[in-house]
């Protein structure tokens, strides 16, 4: 946590009045009248403004109008009756997303001789036969596209330095072990985890060699994600894992909340420090005065520090939930996220995550409904009657694609 004696002090602190003093010489040479006027229609030119006016207008609908507190007292009798079964209705979707749970957890036995494989390969342990490394690929056709044109050019004596420097090429990297920094890479191109990385994580996150995911059945209901480190100079632990509870089933504080399973609480684990190798903690130094003499005095303090590591020492949920202030639900709802997009997403897909390929139709589906949203979906080639240029825009060759 920053010191606030070390941060420099703002004119705001210094003159807190300097900005109000200012509004008022201005609101004295215009009239108040227009001052509004004028606020009010540059705000309403502001998309930003407009989007969230419309956001708190579609808030309004369904707001209750006084309509069910007039109903006759028989009427509220029936529609007790008609929550109750709402709330029986959860419960049976409770248990239908157990037995979701539970057949995930059967499943996942199937996908642990894949995993421990992609393991083997990921780390060097296993060299893929022909056989394992028969997948399509665009840059191999391409490249075989232009070796055949090449051998098609030249003489036997071209052809058989071509053949040699096949051979080197394919000779090159043969003292490479596996796939390096293949988590690092992947959990770069995640940006909710690459936002965690710090500089100094990285070297420690290159001795990352497997992540699993282990699946809790029976009454506690959650999962595990276990991350295997090879032997390294930074912590003695081989194993970093972090639990995550869920719920699946209705809260009796609020029933009708329920949406499917949610994760309640997580617990990560304590890591073996080798001793000056913690990225989790720096020291920093502080310079005190003494009021009365005068003279100054240095102390050195711990304070936490940004690091990837920090994810293995959650927050605690506090047990009584109107204990909870917003900073403390912020962290715990983000950290939950992240949580789940590794058991969902990351592990299961780990390879499309290095390569980018899992990133590349959400981008641009994302990218496609925003401008869509801006656009008003309105399409111009769809409008016979619309003209660019009498309507003052681009020529239809000056279009943006």
């Amino acid at each position: 946590m920053a010191d606030p004696e070390s941060n420099p002090t703002t004119v705001e602190e210094t003159d807190p009045d300097v900005e109000e003093v200012d509004e008022e010489e201005e609101e004295d040479d215009v009239p108040p009248n227009q001052t509004a006027l004028g606020l009010t229609s540059q705000l309403m030119q502001n998309p930003q403004v407009l989007a969230a006016l419309q956001s708190r207008m579609d808030g309004i609908v369904g707001t209750p109008s006084g309509y069910i507190q007039s109903l006759p007292k028989s009427v509220k009798r029936r529609i007790k009756a008609l929550k109750k079964l709402q709330f029986d209705s959860s419960k049976i979707e409770g248990d239908f997303y157990k037995e979701v749970h539970e057949l995930e957890c059967k499943y996942a036995t199937k996908y642990i001789p894949l995993f421990e494989k992609r393991s083997k390969v990921v780390t060097g342990g296993v060299e893929p036969t022909d056989d394992d490394c028969d997948w399509p690929s665009d840059e191999e056709k391409e490249d075989e596209k232009d070796e055949v044109k090449n051998k098609a050019k030249i003489g036997d004596a071209e052809k058989a330095d071509s053949e040699d420097k096949e051979k080197k090429e394919d000779n090159e990297g043969a003292d490479v072990k596996g796939i390096p920094s293949f988590w690092l890479t992947v959990f770069k191109n995640v940006d909710m985890l690459s936002e965690m990385i710090q500089d100094h994580d990285e070297p420690i996150l290159n001795h990352l060699q497997d992540v699993k995911v282990k699946f809790l059945s029976g009454e506690e209901m959650g999962f595990t994600l276990e991350f295997q480190f090879e032997s390294n100079k930074f912590f003695n632990n081989t194993l970093l894992t972090k639990t995550y509870t869920m719920r699946s089933e209705p809260d009796e504080a609020d029933p009708f909340s329920f949406e499917g399973p949610e994760i309640i609480k997580c617990k990560g684990c304590e890591i073996d420090w080798v001793k000056g190798q913690n990225v989790t903690v720096k020291t920093v130094k502080k310079k005190q005065k003494h009021k009365g003499r005068g003279t100054t005095r240095t102390i050195t303090k711990t304070v936490q520090n940004d690091s990837f590591f920090n994810f293995f020492s959650p927050p605690q949920v506090p047990e009584d939930e109107s204990e909870m202030d917003e900073d403390l639900e912020a962290l715990l709802a983000a950290d939950f996220e992240i949580g789940h997009f590794i058991r969902e997403r990351i592990v299961p897909r780990a390879v499309l995550y290095f390569t980018g390929e899992a990133l590349e139709n959400d981008d641009d589906f994302d990218e496609e409904e925003e401008e869509g949203e801006e656009e008003g979906e309105y399409d111009e080639d769809a409008d016979p009657d619309y003209n660019p240029q009498t309507a003052g825009g681009k020529p239809e060759e000056c279009k943006q694609q």
